[in-house]
């Protein structure tokens, strides 16, 4: 058995030291969970005139709780530029936070799966300005496989209502 500190203690300490370390630089309001009302998931349907008998869907394109809204991935299965893909994305990304009762400016986070990221520049031409004043976190990956259906950029969000 090793003598020396834990693998859990050694993560506890790190993170002790990362929070004194950024005290200074970070300063947020504490968050407050949402208290009023009845916290339910709900969907919002892509195609409103759904045959109730058909088979369920195998997934939701926009589903919320509380006030939290998370949008499927939306990618454009045309042929096209990687910046014509990253306009008609973004376009029926807000097409479906509008539908939902949310907008552009009421996202929070993001994450862009590009098929090649050497398009990463291009994309971000089409993608910068786009969500208001503050925009959202981003994380932006280039998945081993590409992306299913041709499209050369996938995006999904979470934004509130």
């Amino acid at each position: 058995m090793m003598s020396g500190p834990s693998r859990r203690g050694l993560l506890k300490n790190a993170a002790k030291v990362a929070a004194v370390a950024a005290g200074g630089v970070i300063a947020m309001a504490p968050a407050e969970a949402q208290t009023t009302g009845k916290l339910e998931k709900k969907s919002y349907p892509a195609n409103k005139n759904v045959d109730p008998a058909a088979a369920p869907p195998l997934f939701s394109g926009a589903v919320s709780y509380g006030n939290l809204l998370f949008l499927a991935g939306v990618g454009a299965h045309f042929t096209g530029t990687i910046e014509e893909h990253t306009k008609h994305v973004l376009d029926e990304l807000e097409k479906n936070l509008i539908g939902a009762g949310s907008s552009m400016e009421k996202v929070l986070k993001v994450n862009v799966y590009l098929n090649d990221i050497n398009d990463w520049a291009k994309m971000n031409t089409v993608y910068a300005g786009r969500w208001g004043k503050v925009p959202p976190v981003r994380t932006t990956v280039a998945p081993a496989g590409g992306i299913p259906g041709g499209s050369l950029v996938e995006i999904d969000l979470i934004a509130y209502i």
